[in-house]
């Protein structure tokens, strides 16, 4: 076997086109875009290759090869400069993209020569698999449900990949849950109950995202963020810019009936926001959006291809929560979606085991553990204790 770096036109090309070679077999595999996935090795479209906080990010990639010459294995490897010296006593690089035949020896090259990167650039452990970027892209590896089709962005990997991670060393980090929803079973009374007490007082207000500038949309996301999770550990607010921003990304693929707000003397302190589940119609692009690509998803859009939704935000505003505002959006949704049978099934995007009190309004909703993922984490020295993912705890 022989490990390349990705440095020209053809380890690029090898490293791009392995996926296609693992999954040949596999009916649900709908590939990542390529468009996304190059974004992420971009400097000009990737910030956190630059310098953020006093510190440098920085990436690579390797293409593995039989020695017949054919590609069996893939990996990346990278340093998020926000987050990978957070923890002061083990800086903690990541790695990615991780593709690769049934082979333990091959696996454990591509893992030892990302451990090898990160160890040079000051790195104590690797977390993976994830992504140089936000955590509802290319983040994890999936441990349950093989059966279905993946989410867009969401990862998507043979079961046999938990036992090259594992054999390897990492241990679970924390857990990913997705919960889903059927648009056909009607919400609990209590939430109509609530809903019905919320449309009487005029002091409260109902509405989706018809009619709302990108800015009314940004402000509102922003609003609700920062009320809804200010007492979380390590929370920190958002500018009216970054909302703004993700608002603008959402605005080519958003169902605008999708958006969904309470107000409270028209101040937003709740939101449920979802987007049409846009692996419905990138399953037809093979995973390129190029001229082709973007006229056949121009085409599924309007021929409504998309019968399913995925839930990306749930938030109430910290003094309204526990209050009965989350049904009160699920009624909502009921009434103004699943009457007018624009949607069939929602899913939630994860949440993870060390956020209780999110895993328990899921909960609540009436929801079912739909998928879960797992995100790794490899310490450096093996000798260290080994310790999960903190639990979510309230400030104060």
């Amino acid at each position: 076997m022989r490990i390349a770096e990705v440095t020209d036109a053809r380890t690029l090309r090898d490293w791009t086109k392995l996926p296609w070679r693992i999954y040949v077999n596999d009916p649900n595999w709908i590939p990542h875009l390529k468009q996304d996935v190059e974004k992420v090795f971009d400097p000009e479209k990737n910030k956190l290759l630059g310098e953020l906080e006093g510190h440098r990010g920085a990436i690579s990639r390797w293409v593995l090869y039989a020695d017949d010459g054919s590609t069996i294995g893939r990996i990346a490897a990278f340093v998020n400069p926000k987050t990978a010296f957070t923890e002061k006593d083990q800086p903690t690089g990541g790695c990615g993209f991780f593709e690769c035949i049934d082979d333990q020896r091959a696996a454990d090259l591509l893992f030892n020569t990302a451990r090898d990167w990160l160890k040079a650039r000051g790195m104590e452990a690797m977390d993976g698999p994830v992504n140089l970027g936000d955590r509802n892209m290319f983040w994890g590896l999936q441990i349950m449900n093989f059966t279905d089709p993946p989410l867009y962005g969401t990862n998507y990997n043979p079961a046999y990949y938990i036992g090259l991670f594992e054999r390897y060393g990492f241990g679970l980090w924390f857990k990913q849950h997705f919960f889903k929803r059927s648009m056909s079973v009607p919400a609990q009374p209590i939430f109509y109950r609530k809903y019905k007490q919320l449309a009487e007082d005029p002091r409260f207000r109902m509405h989706d995202g018809r009619g709302r500038t990108v800015q009314q949309l940004a402000r509102d996301f922003c609003d609700v963020y920062n009320a809804a999770w200010v007492d979380h550990e390590n929370h920190k607010a958002m500018e009216p810019s970054a909302a703004l921003k993700i608002v603008k990304a959402m605005k080519p693929v958003m169902d605008p009936r999708l958006l969904i707000f309470i107000r409270y003397d028209d101040k937003a302190v709740a939101m449920y926001i979802s987007l049409p589940e846009l692996n419905e119609i990138f399953k037809h692009v093979n995973g390129d959006l190029n001229w082709i690509g973007k006229l056949k998803f121009l085409w599924h859009k309007w021929r409504g291809t998309v019968q399913n939704m995925t839930g990306m935000v749930f938030g109430v505003a910290k003094e309204w929560q526990g209050k009965g505002l989350e049904g009160a959006m699920i009624v909502y949704a009921d009434k103004h979606l699943v009457s007018n049978k624009l949607y069939k099934d929602t899913v939630l995007t994860w949440i993870g085991d060390f956020n209780p009190r999110m895993l328990k309004v899921c909960q609540n909703l009436g929801t079912e553990n739909y998928r879960d993922l797992a995100t790794y984490r490899y310490l450096f020295d093996r000798t260290r204790t080994f310790e999960r993912m903190p639990i979510i705890e309230k400030k104060g």
